[in-house]
């Protein structure tokens, strides 16, 4: 995330220096300092939903390692009590 707001602020000073030294920006450029700034917003929400399908996704993996261990114990219990 860091290195996509870095991105972003290099290549706005990058239009800047493209474009001269004006006393004021034109609408054009202030058109695309909003786009961008609405791109980044919407870049920033999907990066929150994908870390928080992530975190779901590492919870249930979690929970299911444990279903698997618990079978283990199962599994060798039975076996004990079969005296295999």
């Amino acid at each position: 995330m860091k290195k996509f707001s870095t991105l972003v602020v290099i290549g706005m000073l990058s239009a800047a220096a493209l474009t001269g030294c004006s006393s004021s920006p034109s609408a054009d450029e202030l058109k695309q300092l909003e786009d961008l700034k609405a791109e980044v917003s919407s870049l920033e929400s999907q990066i929150q939903t994908r870390e928080s399908e992530k975190q779901a996704l590492l919870k249930a993996i979690a929970e299911k390692d444990a279903q698997l261990a618990q079978c283990a114990k199962d599994k060798e219990a039975l076996k004990a009590r079969t005296g295999n």
